[in-house]
């Protein structure tokens, strides 16, 4: 009975404030939305569904990663202990170059993990961040005290071009990946080096390598991308 008021995004999670309270929900690493009018009864793995007069928001999930949690509002313990440590929006003006340079310096992890972590910047996830480093010729290895002020100021660029793009294209689809109306994402048709291993770069011709960091796939060119 309550009217949503807004739908926002922070970080992996979308916030949906109600006129008492705020919903914030996490798609874990397989979960979906949908909504549309008459959805198919309930599934096995569709676990919420918010009706409405416009349709149902349904969410599924598979393996169980995900969340759909109510707190009174975004400055509830329950909410900060989700949002709290999250860092800056990429695409807002609050991303500014001197915050985040200050941020490389202080870390000696290596960039493409510090990128993922999600403390310094949201939204770079596995796939963006290969692609942001190959733009900004950055080895996905190099600790990211070491980025000096050029190449930083490249990375910051480089990550609200990428971003912007895929926001564009309507994110990637790899495997089960769709928006909210059930259509695929684009972005990974143009990806310079994401999945590309022994392929030729894009740039110079040298075949596209691949390493593990952090359990994760890390595509790079060892010539354009300077360790």
């Amino acid at each position: 009975g309550q009217r949503v008021l807004a739908v926002r995004r922070r970080g992996k999670y979308l916030l949906l404030d109600l006129q008492g309270g705020l919903l914030l929900m996490h798609l874990g690493m397989s979960g979906s939305l949908r909504f549309a009018q008459g959805l198919p009864a309930r599934g096995t793995h569709d676990h919420f569904d918010m009706v409405t007069n416009r349709g149902t928001l349904r969410r599924q999930d598979p393996r169980r990663f995900g969340a759909v949690v109510w707190a009174p509002g975004e400055a509830d313990a329950r909410a900060q202990k989700l949002l709290a440590g999250l860092g800056v929006e990429p695409l807002g003006e609050d991303f500014g170059f001197a915050a985040f340079h200050a941020g490389l310096r202080a870390s000696s992890m290596p960039i493409k993990q510090l990128l993922l972590a999600g403390k310094l910047v949201v939204g770079v996830g596995n796939i963006y961040a290969s692609e942001v480093l190959f733009l900004a010729r950055i080895r996905p290895t190099v600790r990211a005290s070491r980025i000096g002020p050029q190449r930083a100021r490249r990375l910051h660029e480089a990550i609200r071009e990428v971003l912007a793009r895929a926001v564009q294209r309507g994110g990637s689809t790899l495997r089960n990946f769709s928006s909210a109306d059930g259509s695929a994402g684009h972005f990974q048709l143009e990806a310079n080096v994401y999945g590309r291993d022994g392929l030729p770069c894009k740039l110079c011709g040298t075949s596209v390598r691949v390493l593990r960091q952090g359990q994760r796939s890390s595509y790079f060119c060892p010539h354009c991308q300077r360790p």
